[in-house]
Order: structure tokens, then sequence, then C-alpha cells
């Protein structure tokens, strides 16, 4: 990003441009960017978006070949077309030899990197993967949000935020929008601010399930089973969660176990370090032989579900029931 940045900074804006990634946020702020670097904010004659599969290159090439109107360059955005998961031989082609009149941003989730698309963009411009942010990161961030509303908010609480409301910085943008709102009146926004109006994301309630079955607390257990329910969420994708959310400790217990510390079992498992502490510490209340065992009575709940010897509700309710009573699966 430090490139992009210092191209968007100088003005100094090269032929093509690639934005890819899993940050939504991040790839809609470098795009604004660019555009606003790039052409006044009133010229719409030598602006184009093409958006999704289906767009025909040929048109793409025409137009970039059509010199600017009283501009010196022509910006073209083409966003999730697919081009750099399936070739687009002509277009890469000509991405090669195309005018300095001309400039494509290319906005994409997905890209192959041994494809002809993205070489392309790669010789002649610049590639950026826009990643979900660490920790560290996105701490940053959200204090320097608060900050520009004069508000204050101390690191433990952000932290709690980035827990309840997940790493998406569209996401947690939204939730920052009605935490300044909600603290109209007041300076610091606190955990009791996040837990009155912030949305908890599914995952999370799953996390705060699978710790109430931990501990023994059948009736909170239910209780968050019934929110889901009444959030529309389907009986079958809880139990995937759940399942999931039990291999996964599974694997953070086996790292532990390993002698990997907090930042290794991040890593290794693909989680925000402040959230693989909290897998490394619910994973203590689970012996691993426990582990397995309830991750094949998950695909046995599942099997009958599909053969109708059990309803997808009832089925899940059950399997809530039978670990989240009084047994022994610590170490």
């Amino acid at each position: 990003m430090k490139s992009l940045n210092e191209d968007i900074k100088s003005g100094n804006l090269k032929n093509a441009y690639l934005l890819y990634g899993e940050e939504a946020y991040l790839k809609k702020q470098y795009k604004d960017r660019i555009k606003k670097a790039l052409l006044p904010e009133e010229d719409r004659m030598n602006y184009a978006y093409y958006e999704g599969k289906g767009i025909n290159p040929a048109e793409l090439i025409d137009l970039a070949e059509t010199m600017p109107f009283f501009a010196e360059r022509r910006l073209i955005v083409v966003e999730n077309s697919g081009f750099f998961k399936n070739a687009s031989p002509e277009l890469a082609e000509y991405i090669k030899t195309m005018p300095e009149t001309a400039c494509f941003l290319f906005v994409e989730s997905e890209v192959d990197k041994r494809g002809r698309m993205y070489k392309a963009v790669k010789d002649k411009g610049r590639v950026t993967e826009l990643k979900r942010q660490d920790e560290k990161t996105l701490l940053y961030w959200i204090a320097g949000n608060v900050r520009r509303e004069g508000k204050q908010i101390k690191e433990s609480t952000a932290k709690y935020l980035i827990s309840t409301a997940g790493d998406d910085m569209e996401k947690l943008v939204h939730e920052l929008e009605k935490l300044f709102s909600y603290t109209m009146d007041r300076n610091e926004i606190t955990a009791e601010d996040i837990d009155a109006i912030c949305t908890s994301q599914i995952t999370n309630q799953i996390f705060n399930m699978v710790e109430a079955v931990a501990l023994k607390q059948q009736k909170k257990a239910l209780g968050y089973y019934y929110d889901l329910l009444a959030l529309k969420e389907p009986p079958m994708r809880i139990l995937y969660l759940l399942s999931r959310q039990f291999r996964l400790l599974l694997h953070v217990k086996e790292l532990r176990e390993k002698g990997f510390d907090r930042g290794a079992v991040a890593k290794a498992a693909g989680l925000h370090p402040f959230v693989a502490g909290k897998y490394m510490q619910q994973s203590k209340n689970f012996r691993r032989e426990a582990l397995r065992s309830i991750m094949e009575d998950a695909a046995e709940t599942e099997e009958m579900v599909k053969t109708g010897r059990l309803s997808d509700r009832m089925s899940v309710e059950l399997f809530i029931v039978k670990y989240s009573a009084p047994q022994e699966y610590k170490d």
C-alpha cells in the first residue's frame, strides 16, 4: 500500500492498477482516492465505470483508444469482472501498449497471479492486495476515527469492539457511526456502549454459545440458539458453525500443546492474535478426545436430519442440550 499511497500523493499515476483482496472498505477507499487524484470531481466525460461479468474487452479497448475530452487522462474503472480468474488475452495484450492518455483501474475479489491479466497490469502499472487488517492496524485506525470525532476510546474497549463486531472495516465503520450517535453527549466510548448498541457478529454468538456449553450453562447456551433462530438463521447453518467452532478449537488446542505462542497460533489458524488468545483460553475447557467426539456427533446429527429421522430445529437443540449437560470435558 505504501507505493500506492505515494502514487496518489504525488499525482504521478500509472496506466493500470489492480486492487484486490477481501477488505471491501479499503478497495472502495483507494478506488475513490485514485479517481479523485486523476480527475476533477465534476469531470464525467472522462470517467467510465463497468461492473460484473460479461464485459466486452473490445469496448474497453475502444474507450481507452478514445482521446480524453479536454483532459490529460481518461479513467476506466472495471469492478468484479472476472478477467483475473478467466483470462482475457485480448485485453492483457492491449494493456502492454496502451496509450498514456488512459488509465485502467481494476477492482477484484480474487485473482490468478499466474494469469496474463495479472502479469500485464503488474508490468504496466501497480498491483495492490488489500487484505483484512491485523489487530494493531485496526486499533490504530479505530483510534483515529474516534479522535476525529472529538471522542476517546481505551485500547481495551477498541479490542472489545473488534471481538464483538468482527474485523471487517466496513462493518466497523457502521458500528462506529452508531457509537458516535449514541454517545453524542459524552466524550468516552465504553464497553457498555458497545453492548448496548453494536450488532454482534454471528460467529461471536456461536463463540458465546460454545463458551456456555463448556461452562455447562445450558439455559444460556439454548438462549443463544433461540436468539439466532429469531434472527432467521437456519438450524443447519447454526450446526455447521458450531461444528466449525469445535474443529477450530481442536486445531488451536493441538497447536497450543505443541508449544505455539499466541502469534504462532494466530498465523497457523488464520485468526487475529486477539481472537486467537480467546480461542486458546476456550480450548482449555475441552479435552482433545471430547472435541473429536463432539465433531463426530455433529456429523451424525446432520445425517439424521438429511434422512428425515429428526427435524432440523429439534436436532440442534438436542445437540446443545447433550453437550451443555454436566459432564467432564476439561483438561
